[in-house]
């Protein structure tokens, strides 16, 4: 399957710590891409995957339309892929793509964004409440996904870039900042997320007949 992701990738960009701003000696390169499978290998009883990992390390790629349907639903770690400024490769496909990114924003984002960090905070929760540990990195991504979320619904932008917040962001990451120093850093930062939500000029729902046109395009494209 490696072939999908080496000759038909349409989109391949860095994301993780090297797009945020917070990398440090030996980071990971970490790789998302699209790829856009042949159109006529949809007409064989095996279709072609959803996703794959690799081929290299860090590396993990969906098929277009899965792709279309997670930004639909404002994944957070999939809508960053449409905003990395560190892209690896692009064809027309792939500037198709990100030519109509904007039809994936919706007031969604305040719901996706906010629940992930939530979750992250629940989970770093449960660890120091189980093994008296903080998961120090987690909570620091749980603080720059509230960021981005209040971000979103003020600019209508992707925020990948933090390096504004990179000494706290870091401090936080490192173990230096207490607790309750973060849990209060989160609860002002979901306070900046409702606020932003309620004046938000992002549509309710995402334009879902740009990106079916998109796909369309695609894979008429994808007969030759």
């Amino acid at each position: 399957m490696n072939e999908l992701v080496e000759q038909h990738t349409i989109l391949a960009v860095v994301v993780g710590s090297r797009a945020y701003g917070l990398d440090g000696p030996g980071s990971d390169h970490d790789r998302r891409g699209v790829f856009a499978a042949p159109t006529r290998s949809f007409w064989a009883l095996d279709k072609p995957p959803t996703h794959l990992d690799g081929p290299l390390a860090e590396q993990f790629s969906w098929e277009i339309e899965r792709f279309c349907v997670l930004a639909l639903q404002a994944n957070p770690t999939v809508l960053e892929v449409l905003w990395s400024p560190l892209i690896e490769k692009i064809n027309p496909d792939g500037k198709a793509l990100l030519a109509v990114r904007d039809a994936f924003l919706s007031r969604r984002v305040a719901d996706t964004y906010g629940a992930y960090a939530r979750d992250q905070l629940a989970r770093v929760d449960a660890r120091r409440e189980r093994t008296g540990e903080t998961n120090h990195k987690q909570a620091m991504h749980m603080l720059r996904l509230l960021m981005a979320g209040a971000h979103v619904l003020r600019t209508g932008e992707i925020l990948l870039d933090v390096r504004p917040w990179r000494d706290q962001l870091l401090a936080v990451k490192r173990g230096e900042v207490p607790w309750d120093s973060i849990t209060s850093w989160a609860a002002s930062l979901q306070e900046e997320l409702a606020a932003a939500a309620e004046a938000t000029s992002l549509p309710s729902s995402p334009g879902t007949s740009v990106i079916d046109q998109l796909l369309y395009d695609v894979r008429e494209r994808g007969l030759t």
